[in-house]
């Protein structure tokens, strides 16, 4: 490469290049990282760079031995809403299950509630706070749900505000339309009606609208069939979407072979999938999205079945599920920790569900590791170890972002 070419270069790293099939991480070390036009021009060996760092690039940043990363991906959660639910948490340590609170019009309709009363910006307003400590911790890319509107003009509202949260911070947000997240209150015990409405009007509106990137539905005992998901998916893939979709969460409803079917992007949550769902799975390509703090939050006792997830070579990805209800927490750094110890991943496996594998499930190839064309997404770590990162719990060792090859955050290192 002709000399100067490049925009910056970060010199005496360690890398976790997080790529597929190597060594645990993809350790690099005595390393280098360079990035031109958003992407990542070179990697490698210090030794090996073309030239002096000096001569090669414009900028250049000595790390001092510090870690670099691909940039963090939290590739579920539900930001944007409005209120909380601390009133039900503390009903569910009175006894109350999950299920009793959402029977009883509380759960996932109390927010809808809150939401449908709340302005744009007052949905911005309030999910910033959020969406800031997420991005404290190297996160560079988040997707984000809808599916607490449940009418058009709520949904829209909603998607629209997790638009403009990417115009006023420095991140790439995903949306999806959730519109079968729950039954509304106008059309209890009138499902069909509803599913109606969300296909011939708030899926096309959505759609004309390019509010969304995909479609995901809740399929449960206190969601939706399987049949009525299918009939989501169905209008999702005529509109030209792809799907993901909240599976076996409480109870074993053969949702992972049914995402499989429509070729999901993802099945997420998974705890109680069998054994077939998971072979479908592999077979579709569709990746497993782990919600270890909703797990936590609920007090599950039935894990996701990853001995069958890494018999079938199934990818697994890791995410917050930032949610009021059932996973109220804004550190993806805790969730690499809760995947390793409710889950039994490694950390190796947990990190690669916050970069690769979790890129894999939003159907985004051009991030996630450390390589070649990549987009320059990078997170700088001070760490001896990329374990580290699932180690600690409740500390925040991330001390440069970047974001397309430029840096949004920094602090000491760089």
């Amino acid at each position: 490469m002709p000399i100067e070419t490049w925009d910056r270069v970060w010199t005496n790293a360690s890398l976790a290049t997080m790529v597929e099939g190597g060594a645990a991480y993809g350790i690099e070390h005595k390393a280098a990282l360079a990035v031109a036009g958003g992407r990542i021009a070179w990697v490698g060996r210090m030794a090996d760079l073309p030239d002096s760092a000096e001569r090669c690039a414009l900028d250049v940043h000595d790390v001092g031995g510090a870690w670099i990363t691909p940039g963090l991906i939290d590739c579920h959660t539900h930001l944007v809403y409005a209120g909380n639910r601390a009133h039900e948490f503390e009903q569910r340590l009175q006894g109350a299950s999950y299920e009793d609170i959402a029977r009883s019009g509380g759960g996932i309709l109390s927010t809808v509630d809150a939401v449908r009363r709340a302005s744009e910006q007052d949905l911005v307003d309030q999910s910033l706070t959020r969406l800031d400590t997420l991005l404290a911790e190297g996160v560079t890319t988040i997707e984000i749900k809808s599916g607490y509107g449940l009418d058009t003009q709520t949904e829209v509202k909603m998607l629209h505000a997790a638009r403009a949260l990417a115009r006023v911070r420095p991140v790439d947000i995903v949306t999806t339309f959730l519109g079968a997240h729950a039954l509304p209150e106008e059309f209890q015990n009138r499902p069909d009606s509803y599913l109606d409405r969300l296909c011939d009007e708030m899926l096309p509106e959505v759609r004309a609208q390019s509010l969304a990137n995909t479609v995901d539905a809740f399929c449960e005992g206190i969601g939706f069939s399987n049949q009525q998901v299918g009939r989501v998916f169905s209008k999702a893939s005529e509109l030209g979407m792809r799907v993901k979709l909240h599976a076996d969460q409480l109870s074993d409803r053969n949702g992972a072979a049914l995402a499989a079917k429509y070729g999901a992007l993802s099945a997420d949550h998974l705890e109680y999938t069998n054994e077939a769902g998971v072979a479908a799975m592999a077979a579709a390509g569709t990746t497993a999205v782990l919600l270890p703090g909703a797990f936590y939050f609920l007090g599950e006792t039935r894990r996701p079945p990853v001995h069958w997830f890494r018999e079938y070579g199934v990818a697994i990805a890791v995410a917050t599920d930032c949610n009021p209800g059932s996973s109220p927490t804004t550190s993806l750094l805790l969730m690499l920790n809760m995947a390793c110890t409710l889950f039994r991943m490694t950390p190796d496996e947990a990190l690669a569900g916050v970069t690769r594998h979790a890129a894999r499930a939003l159907g985004l190839g051009d991030r996630g590791t450390l390589e070649r064309g990549k987009r320059a997404d990078l997170a700088i770590w001070s760490i001896a170890h990329p374990a580290e990162l699932a180690y600690h719990i409740g500390a925040n060792p991330c001390r440069a972002v970047i974001r397309a090859g430029e840096i949004v955050k920094t602090v000491e290192v760089v």
